[in-house]
């Protein structure tokens, strides 16, 4: 049984790090990395999170004059001496107008953490797969199946909502992996589409190959291109077929007019927002650890770009998303 959420909003001021996000006193200047964005990293790559880690978690924005939701976060990633507890960070979200999230799996174990997590908080809703660099690593210990097996098995959870993140990244897997990869995915594809859920895609340098293969297989309902990293042209197909494009933080950076390109081009009945937290945290306070609290930055910047007024544009998110997940409560 799920505890109501939170009805009272906490005293967090806008301006201040949250209380529960502060580095401990005694704590190293620089904070730790759990990793690349939606996979297990080396660790090479937890040292180069680190080296770009520029100081805490950000400030608490204002908070949006109506309530949005985060459809896509790792709350089970750490960063540095901070351990933040589920009720604490959606606490603080809650105090910034975020009213709930998509608690996201990348293998197993966060897999397993997701499906025990969103019946313990109403604000939560889950996806669980097997993130597109986890996959050749299972197919090479030859427990791919098994393990496919496991996730079906977790995404029949009621409050579990997606199968995702799933799909193509040819940023992190070489040739060598990508026949894995692409298997992986398309089971992920078929048990969305038997199980009747959403279907949320991490797709880095491999635009053309997801789109191929959600046409092929023929794509679940309803599919969130999460973190979205195309230009106009994926956005018009995204439009052509129904599927929904999630803007992170990424949106903000200066270098990315294709995203700002795309997001005006994208049908406002389509697009979500997310974090993707404790990653890519918005402008202007990119290189520091992300939070689902820091949502109304990029919502925000997302209000500017297409000159539409905020609370249209908060309105629009949280019906776009409820037409994905379904409700929260």
């Amino acid at each position: 049984m799920c505890n109501s959420a939170a009805s009272v909003r906490h005293p967090y001021a806008p301006g201040e790090t949250p209380p529960a996000y502060r580095e401990p006193e005694d704590a190293g200047a620089t904070p730790g990395g759990t990793g690349e964005a939606g996979g297990a990293s080396d660790d090479g790559d937890a040292a180069a999170v680190r080296r770009r880690r520029k100081g805490g978690y950000p400030p608490l924005p204002e908070p949006l004059p109506l309530p949005v939701i985060d459809n896509h976060s790792h709350f089970d990633f750490r960063e540095g001496s901070v351990e933040v507890s589920i009720s604490e960070a959606l606490d603080a979200a809650g105090a910034a107008g975020v009213r709930g999230a998509v608690q996201v799996g990348t293998d197993l174990a966060s897999s397993r953490f997701t499906a025990a997590v969103v019946e313990q908080d109403a604000r939560l809703l889950g996806a669980v797969a097997l993130h597109p660099n986890e996959a050749p690593l299972l197919a090479g210990a030859g427990t791919l199946d098994d393990a496919l097996s496991e996730i079906e098995l977790l995404a029949s959870g009621e409050r579990v909502r997606a199968l995702g993140e799933t799909g193509l990244d040819y940023f992190r897997t070489g040739e060598e992996g990508r026949g894995s990869q692409l298997s992986s995915f398309r089971s992920h594809i078929d048990i969305a589409k038997r199980l009747g859920k959403a279907l949320q895609i991490h797709d880095r340098d491999a635009h053309d190959d997801v789109v191929k293969t959600l046409l092929a297989d023929g794509a679940p309902d309803r599919v969130v291109l999460h973190c979205f990293s195309g230009g106009a042209d994926l956005a018009r197909t995204c439009n052509e077929q129904g599927w929904y494009m999630s803007f992170a933080g990424t949106v903000t950076f200066k270098n990315a007019e294709n995203l700002r390109e795309a997001l005006l081009v994208a049908d406002p009945a389509l697009v979500l927002t997310e974090t993707d937290a404790p990653f890519l945290t918005p402008h202007p306070h990119r290189g520091r650890p992300n939070a689902s609290y820091a949502v109304p930055y990029t919502v925000r910047a997302m209000a500017g770009i297409l000159d539409t007024p905020l609370d249209a544009l908060c309105a629009r998110l949280t019906a776009n998303t409820e037409a994905v997940y379904g409700n929260w409560d």
